[in-house]
């Protein structure tokens, strides 16, 4: 996410009988991405499942300051940046400068937040081209798999309004630094 950021640790562990993807969180805000190419309107359905051992107090995802998450699902999807306002473009620019990333197009991203509602559309507090979706809420789940079957179609256009581009991204993210 920045150079200056705390990673997260990843590792592939054995848990409950199957491999997973265990991530080990301490003030840190990191991520894994994998490159994609793929029509999301010749594959819109994605199937994920994940399980968190504690929620993050005082994490709220409409403050900036507080804006953390124990897991988060992220989709990177491509479209025509020079049709965007400046102010995102200079985003843009901003983060392939700190980060030595691109940043894609737009980025939808399911979350698990404390108190926001399922399916909750949340706008990222830096930039209108991230939205977070509430996959799950509440602590209700903790210490349980929760499993999701989502229509990234759907999605994409409750959140941003429009259909999405290629999906060219998937990724994890665990975000405990604030």
């Amino acid at each position: 996410i920045h150079p200056g950021k705390t990673r997260t640790r990843y590792e592939l562990v054995a848990l409950d009988g199957e491999r997973v993807l265990r991530a080990d969180a301490d003030a840190s805000a990191s991520g894994l991405m994998v490159d994609l190419n793929v029509d999301p309107a010749e594959m819109p359905i994605l199937t994920f499942r994940w399980k968190t051992e504690a929620m993050i107090a005082g994490a709220d995802a409409t403050q900036a300051h507080a804006s953390d998450s124990p897991v988060r699902v992220m989709l990177a999807f491509d479209g025509d940046k020079s049709a965007l306002p400046l102010k995102d473009r200079l985003t843009f620019e901003r983060v392939r400068l700190l980060s030595g990333r691109e940043m894609p197009y737009a980025t939808l991203v399911y979350i698990w937040e404390n108190r926001l509602a399922v399916d909750t559309v949340q706008p990222n507090l830096h930039t209108g081209r991230i939205r977070k979706l509430v996959a799950s809420s509440g602590t209700d789940a903790v210490g349980r798999w929760q499993s999701f079957r989502r229509d990234i179609v759907a999605d994409y256009k409750r959140a941003f309004g429009e259909p999405p581009g290629r999906l060219v991204g998937v990724g994890v993210m665990s975000d405990t630094d604030n």
